[in-house]
């Protein structure tokens, strides 16, 4: 097999390596003893004076118009790292493999996180008893402990009182009795944090809300906000733009109240924790402050601090157990110099540490910290995770694989040797996908949207060593990358029909396709992660759920959950729940009435199946050879019937 040749940039970004920064990567590795961070600026006159001379030098240029319907929400600054995460360049992240045999916790997650004990925000959540839901705007709970399935309490997902205008409330975390919603309003400008108590008898509770300063956050597949322990993170840009008055725009908070002003925003971010990216800024980029923020959520009021680094508006991050990476890049860097620096920020409260690099990650999905490494999948031409960018064409592809110890005062380049270049599946505005599972990186593509359709074929390699890659033929594009334990499922359409094909892999000493099931006249009801999940029941057997859609008799999109059989890889169909939901009826909707983050899960609670459809929760029986539906609850707010 021939591999795709290294494009310019790539040649001249790593030739850098060798000649504009002499301390590579791999010299750094050797020479480096953690003891090397970016420089903070050392006070409030510096950093200013630095954000005034960069602006002289760049145009104005207007700020980018919002999406034309507002997209989704994204999290802001906040508060103290979690006291168990420590900055440890050998620790081992365990691999999320939903239902796998890696150990969990006795209380299991019911969403398909990326990383152990890093939770996601998402649409439900399990703690204790009930099942807890936002959507539309309001919060939900569903009693399903002792053998129930009974709607108990809702609420509205924001403060009584206040004008939830143009905000999108689009996920969740819950914590003991602590749940919190996390919203993006355009009206005021930031984002919003709402916390709510839930008691024993599943009743919710509003308690506070908490706003913080900055630009909307939105990626068609990133997720804001992490929860690790009693600490919620925070990724959120601010783009500093000529003109701007620091003193109203840096990353603050405010407890939120009725007649609350803008004089009550308290700043997070100081100077001193704001660090410069290695990274190129550009005139036609956005001098932008990449904020990872933490929030405390035993302190009342809640209490947040940040850390900001300085460089470009192109980005990705990725959440591990102990760092968070943010990833900017220009794509007019000066010739000869990489476009990109990679910046990793310890949960700790360690100051960060950097590495220049090439090309661009075009979501998280494409990094992982594992074994005292980095492993980053990079496009030439990909353009970070902002709003849609992820879905496009990432052209000519590399593994980034750096140890740890590289990392420094970010001068150091990753050394030629650090990338690995791999097969790609160029076709033009056509989405990748990739997943890590074990040892192994998966990727393949799909979504194209031009005539240059890309191959039908994906690839697996051990992304930590040298062995060849393997091409796995299938009979569908690729919109999805998951793990069947410690296998992987490739699922998506093809073109020349109108169906959805799963195709299973082994990966064990080599990569293989095992079986491929095609559900005829679907396609996938939900493109984000959280819309996956597998149950293993054991080594060799286990259940899978994703939403579809579907065309009935009447030409009506049937929304449903499809439940297939994993047997040794081999695939079969179990059932569908479907909803019922009577599509006239109108729900009172007041605010993010659009379900930019779906609206279907499928959850496996013990033995118990259920289906989220809408405001329907349907639960199932496996009697081994199909799930069938036992009884479902449409908690619905009070609504009418629309003319």
């Amino acid at each position: 097999m021939k591999l795709p040749r290294l494009t310019c940039w790539l040649l001249l970004a790593l030739a850098a390596s060798l000649g504009a920064y002499p301390a590579s990567a791999a010299t750094a590795a050797k020479t480096n003893t953690n003891t090397k961070t970016l420089r903070p600026f050392a006070s409030e006159r510096e950093f200013r004076a630095f954000v005034a001379t960069l602006r002289r030098s760049q145009p104005v240029h207007e700020a980018p118009p919002p999406p034309p319907s507002p997209v989704a929400p994204m999290p802001a600054p906040m508060l103290s790292p979690p006291a168990s995460a420590k900055a440890d360049s050998t620790t081992l992240d365990r691999i999320q493999v939903t239902g796998s045999r890696v150990s969990a916790p006795a209380d299991e997650s019911i969403t398909n996180v990326q990383t152990q004990g890093v939770d996601e925000g998402d649409i439900v959540k399990k703690q204790g008893d009930y099942l807890i839901v936002l959507r539309r705007g309001r919060l939900f709970t569903v009693r399903i402990g002792g053998d129930r399935l009974q709607p108990v309490s809702s609420i509205d997902a924001f403060a009584p009182n206040s004008d939830p205008n143009q905000t999108w409330y689009d996920e969740m975390l819950v914590s003991r009795d602590t749940v919190v919603v996390i919203g993006y309003s355009y009206d005021r400008g930031g984002t919003e944090v709402g916390v709510f108590d839930l008691n024993a008898q599943g009743q919710l509770k509003y308690r506070a809300t908490y706003q913080l300063r900055s630009n909307d956050y939105y990626s068609a597949s990133n997720y804001a906000s992490r929860l690790i322990g009693r600490t919620l993170i925070f990724y959120s840009p601010l783009a500093l733009r000529p003109g701007s008055d620091l003193a109203q725009s840096m990353p603050a908070l405010r407890h939120w109240r009725r007649g609350a002003t803008p004089a009550d925003f308290k700043r997070i971010l100081p100077a001193t924790r704001i660090y410069r990216s290695a990274a190129p800024v550009d005139h036609d980029d956005f001098l932008t402050l990449h904020t990872v923020a933490s929030c405390d959520l035993d302190a009342q009021p809640m209490r947040c601090t940040a850390t900001a680094v300085l460089g470009p508006a192109s980005r990705s991050f990725y959440v591990s157990s102990d760092s968070v990476y943010v990833w900017t890049s220009s794509w007019r860097p000066k010739p000869g110099t990489p476009n990109a620096a990679i910046v990793r920020i310890p949960l700790d409260g360690a100051a960060p540490t950097g590495l220049r690099a090439s090309g661009s990650p075009w979501d998280q999905m494409s990094f992982l910290q594992r074994d005292g490494w980095l492993n980053v999948l990079v496009g030439s031409q990909s353009d970070g995770e902002g709003m849609w960018s992820s879905r496009s064409n990432a052209g000519e592809l590399a593994l980034l694989r750096v140890r740890l110890d590289s990392f420094g005062d970010g001068r150091a380049v990753a050394a030629r040797k650090a990338y690995r270049v791999l097969p790609e599946l160029n076709g033009e505005d056509a989405d990748l996908h990739a997943r890590f599972i074990g040892d192994w990186l998966v990727y393949g593509a799909g979504d194209n949207w031009s005539d240059n359709a890309p191959p039908l074929r994906a690839y697996a390699l051990r992304y930590a060593d040298t062995a060849a890659v393997t091409t796995l033929a299938l009979k569908h594009q690729v919109e999805r990358v998951d793990a069947l334990g410690d296998d992987a499922v490739l699922v998506g359409g093809n073109e020349d029909d109108d169906h959805l094909y799963f195709s299973s892999v082994h990966l064990d000493r080599g990569a293989r396709v095992a079986d491929t099931y095609v559900q005829r006249d679907a396609r996938q009801g939900d493109e984000r992660t959280h819309g996956f999940f597998y149950r293993a029941q054991d080594e060799d057997r286990g259940i899978l759920g994703l939403p579809l859609l579907s065309e009935d008799n009447s030409d009506r999109e049937q929304a449903s959950v499809l439940f297939l059989r994993n047997q040794r890889l081999t695939l079969s169909a179990l059932g569908q729940l479907s909803s019922k939901g009577d599509p006239n009826v109108d729900d009172g909707c007041k605010v993010s009435c659009v379900d930019w983050y779906g609206n279907a899960r499928p959850i496996f609670i013990g033995d118990r199946v259920f289906a989220l459809l809408g405001y329907e929760l349907v639960e199932g029986r496996d009697d081994g050879d199909r799930i069938r539906e036992r009884r479902r609850t449409d908690f619905s707010p009070r609504a009418k019937v629309s003319p």
